[in-house]
């Protein structure tokens, strides 16, 4: 819920400053180290918007990858969650490098 409420505050802040008045769409980019729950984002959405002018706004989640560097193998590697292991040496000394991202893309408005 918070995660939503954060996102209506942005979009107020940016209504003030771009003088919009209506949302009519909201991108959020989110990985798959963001730990959020988009199901659960989607809902909050819904019920945060209520009143607001991003009331029946839609929201479109784009998936982002998630990524690291292997400190043992040198190397680039794809991830779905943190703790994974390397899948080239097997090795757990992975720093993430993409995917922790949780951030407003785009914004439709009138």
């Amino acid at each position: 819920m918070s995660i939503a409420e954060g996102i209506i505050q942005v979009i107020e802040e940016q209504a003030r400053v771009q003088a919009f008045s209506k949302v009519n769409a909201v991108w959020l980019e989110i990985g798959p180290l963001a730990s959020v729950e988009k199901e659960a984002l989607s809902f909050c959405f819904d019920a945060v918007t209520r009143h607001t002018l991003a009331e029946g706004a839609r929201l479109q989640i784009i998936d982002l990858p998630g990524q690291a560097w292997c400190l043992g193998c040198s190397q680039t590697v794809a991830v779905t969650q943190r703790f994974d292991s390397c899948p080239h040496c097997g090795g757990y000394q992975l720093q993430v490098t993409a995917g922790d991202e949780l951030r407003i893309k785009e914004l439709e408005v009138v």
